[in-house]
């Protein structure tokens, strides 16, 4: 073999060679099984928002009662019926009785205001009652007792029959009273006194 083809073989060997060493580049540069490049130092990674805490459905409200019972107001002679019937004829008293004839509730306060007939002057109030706060609460429909003193005729005073009732609200409201007959009511000085309103006749009767 001349010198000059031994030459010219040895330069097509390092030819092949020289592109074979460069296969796995080209292969990165069209997508090939290079490494994955690594995340950007600048980039921030994505925020997961926060979810805002959900308040209980038995949240706490100033007082220790619930927000509704704040929306519960007194009740007025526009809020309810009133009745009045005989109880105990031997000293004419009373069973009164309203009941809750609107769509909300509402909060029987302290002591009716009664009167008698065409008399000046009203019962006294017998007996102690609650708060605000714990007065008697009707639902609509619901109902409320109180107990009307008579008296033995004792010659210092008169028979009427018929009283009129207003609810105590602890405010100015203005009140159209509620009337209810009383047959043998007798009224005298000291005589007269109600009870607070209460949740049975038993109680009202008896205090």
């Amino acid at each position: 073999m001349s010198t000059v083809r031994r030459s010219a073989l040895v330069l097509t060997a390092l030819s092949a060679l020289a592109l074979t060493g460069c296969g796995p580049a080209e292969d990165d540069a069209a997508g090939g099984t290079g490494t994955t490049p690594a995340a950007s130092p600048s980039a921030t990674p994505s925020k997961t928002p926060s979810t805002p805490s959900t308040p209980s459905a038995g949240g706490s409200s100033s007082g220790g009662g619930s927000s509704a019972d704040h929306d519960v107001f007194p009740c007025s002679t526009h809020d309810v019926t009133f009745t009045a019937s005989l109880a105990e004829p031997t000293t004419s008293s009373y069973l009164l009785k309203v009941t809750n004839r609107s769509t909300k509730a509402c909060r029987a306060l302290g002591h009716p205001v009664v009167t008698f007939g065409d008399l000046d002057g009203q019962a006294t109030e017998r007996g102690t009652a609650p708060g605000i706060e714990d007065a008697l609460r009707l639902e609509p429909g619901e109902s409320a007792y109180a107990g009307l003193m008579g008296g033995a005729d004792d010659g210092r005073g008169r028979t009427v029959g018929s009283i009129a009732m207003t609810m105590n609200t602890e405010s100015d409201l203005e009140q159209t009273p509620l009337g209810a007959t009383t047959p043998g009511l007798y009224v005298a000085p000291d005589t007269n006194s109600v009870t607070p309103w209460v949740n049975n006749v038993e109680d009202a009767l008896s205090l």
